[in-house]
């Protein structure tokens, strides 16, 4: 038990130097870790882990070498990973059968296996390091911190990575002085708001009531978006350290996690991380002999989109329906059970314990005057480099694209990218030197949001993304105010005409019209943001829409009702695959041989063809094309 701040400081010096050992190999082992989140356990990474201590067994050197899942590596479309101590040696895209090669190459013979290593695009240098690939060059770690590294389930590791030194600190400080280091920090919500947390925390510590309360926010909605899932999986005891740090701060002794259950690998985690810590004394009735305590709670959300919004998230773990309710009084003040609450979510609280640990001026140096810190991404989407990024504020979006990202596959042109989900809005070619931040991307017309970046190419339709935006949108209204339940049904109608080719010049003026009634009228921030998709890619896409309107085009080639598809009959050598492979049986040999070619070539008959594709991806000699 960890029941005093010398226990604390025998028990971490004790682990820090075993996890350095580990990671520097003076322990004489060699330590295999391979990625456990989610992403990487659908490819069998769970799998390769047990593979590897088969083949170590089979081979002799199990007493040589030890295998654990640690958290996200974030590289997500590099992934299986698997690193190994202490050379760093990193190996990108790994299956089963590679493992015998790995042991007996690396972990016996002492040699790299070269073709497992990540190549760089831009050199076509092979990389050994993970923190020389380009992809992690300009990142920082803070909210992420520990994620990769250590053991997710092994509260040890944590610790020898500086877990609840923050809480440390924070015990030997005064309530205020806890809330006036966050307010220094800078630090703001990562939910999406941006709200600086010292403020909402304030709020709740001026509150007189001996009852109050934490929330994490986890039930994380956005299409696209990882972020929180692999904070919670990769490191949840950080997250955990930063709830009772808020416990502490305001006056509050329990705190609930609520999380969505589609995220069963993180609620496991969770779970874990809550029952070691308590086992250790870290969470309890009085933790470190200070006379504080703090206990954790766990609740699943059903996966609706509208509690992630503070007070319908609220009213769900209370057992009501989540639908949000009119603010004031803000759940600062009345909150659950009607008690003082703050709600943060899951990388918010991430961050508070590197700021306890580091102080408020090591936090704030990073970012920009309004934005500090770093801010953490899914970049996805039409991006070479898909995966979970961590950036200081102010890098700008060629950055975060280009740079991070490794720009657009397949030599397409960029189009646009979607920040802060269905809230959000797209930014343009024209943006991309601008820098992230809060503030400006809500100036420039989007918004940070908790996170998602999704990268568009010249393949995109904007109406279509539009559409599909509005369509999440109208399945996740909760229904509780008219605006949102009726505006955004008909904004979707009109987009479904307009993308079948039967829109007018008249839907572009009711567009804007709902647009603007839905954003003032909406009872909260899923309403109030609701049009956004649209009046961006309005503003920043109007020819497209025209043209749908006008000409009866889709200029992307998305939209069914809007394009054909044709056989070039000089490229098509009449090899027939496309007829057999057509579902529709709308492919026909013509009477037409192209000069050089043996065969007659085919062609599509427009009036049948379904469009579904399948004679593209058979042609080898792209001779059908879409228009």
């Amino acid at each position: 038990m960890i029941n005093t701040v010398e226990a604390l400081n025998e028990k971490a010096a004790a682990c820090t130097k075993c996890l350095d050992d580990k990671l520097k190999g003076l322990d004489g082992k060699r330590h295999i870790v391979l990625c456990g989140g989610t992403g990487c356990l659908s490819s069998h990474s769970d799998e390769i882990m047990k593979k590897f201590k088969e083949v170590l067994e089979a081979r002799g050197v199990a007493d040589k070498a030890t295998v654990n899942l640690v958290g996200c590596f974030g590289f997500c479309s590099q992934g299986p990973f698997v690193k190994i101590y202490p050379e760093d040696t990193l190996y990108r895209l790994v299956k089963i059968g590679d493992v015998e090669e790995i042991v007996d190459e690396d972990i016996i013979g002492g040699k790299v296996v070269e073709r497992l290593l990540y190549v760089e695009p831009s050199s076509g240098e092979k990389v050994t390091k993970q923190d020389d690939i380009n992809f992690y060059k300009k990142q920082r770690r803070v909210a992420l911190y520990g994620c990769g590294v250590i053991n997710p389930e092994d509260i040890n590791e944590a610790l020898g990575m500086g877990a609840f030194q923050g809480l440390k600190k924070a015990l030997s400080m005064t309530q205020q002085e806890v809330v006036d280091e966050v307010l220094a920090s800078g630090l703001r919500g990562r939910g999406g708001g941006g709200f600086p947390s010292g403020r909402k925390w304030q709020f709740a510590l001026n509150q007189n009531n001996d009852e109050k309360y934490v929330v994490c926010n986890g039930d994380e909605g956005d299409p696209g978006a990882f972020m929180d899932r692999s904070i919670l999986e990769g490191n949840p005891l950080a997250v955990i350290e930063g709830m009772v740090i808020a416990g502490y701060a305001i006056g509050a002794r329990n705190g609930y996690f609520y999380v969505r259950a589609e995220y069963p690998i993180a609620v496991k985690r969770l779970r874990i991380a809550i029952k070691q810590a308590e086992e250790m004394g870290l969470l309890g009735d009085d933790i470190f002999g200070s006379g504080f305590g703090f206990h954790c709670h766990i609740r699943l959300g059903a996966g609706a989109f509208v509690c992630g919004e503070e007070t319908a998230l609220l009213n769900s773990i209370q057992g009501k329906r989540g639908m949000p309710r009119p603010r004031p009084p803000f759940p600062a003040v009345s909150g659950l059970w009607g008690k003082p609450t703050i709600v943060n979510n899951v990388e918010t609280l991430a961050c508070v314990p590197f700021i306890l640990r580091n102080g408020a001026a090591e936090f704030a140096k990073v970012g920009t005057e309004k934005s500090k810190g770093t801010k953490v991404f899914a970049l996805g989407g039409k991006v070479n480099n898909v995966g979970l990024v961590e950036v200081p504020m102010g890098t700008t979006l060629r950055e975060l694209i280009y740079d991070i990202g490794g720009g657009i596959p397949n030599g397409k042109k960029f189009k646009a990218i979607q920040t802060g989900g269905p809230s959000g809005g797209c930014l343009t070619e024209e943006y991309l030197d601008e820098p992230i931040d809060f503030d400006n991307l809500v100036a420039k017309g989007s918004m940070m949001g908790s996170g998602g970046a999704i990268v568009m190419d010249e393949d995109n339709c904007m109406v279509d993304v539009a559409k599909f935006y509005m369509d999440f949108i109208c399945d996740e209204s909760c229904g509780k105010c008219t605006p949102c339940r009726i505006g955004t049904k008909r904004i979707h109608e009109i987009l479904v005409r307009i993308t079948e080719g039967k829109g007018t010049m008249k839907d572009l003026e009711e567009l804007e019209e709902l647009a603007d009634t839905i954003k003032t009228n909406s009872l909260c921030a899923l309403g109030q943001t609701a049009a956004n998709p649209v009046v961006s890619t309005l503003s920043h896409f109007r020819d497209e829409y025209l043209a749908h309107i006008v000409d009866k085009k889709c200029p992307a080639h998305v939209c069914k009702n809007l394009m054909e598809y044709h056989i070039d009959q000089e490229k098509c050598i009449g090899c027939g695959m496309c007829a057999k492979g057509c579902p529709a049986s709308c492919i026909t040999r013509t009477d037409y041989i192209a000069p050089g070619h043996k065969l007659a070539s085919m062609v599509i008959d427009t009036t049948a063809c379904v469009k579904c594709g399948a004679c593209i991806s058979t042609c080898k000699f792209k001779a059908i094309e879409k228009r």
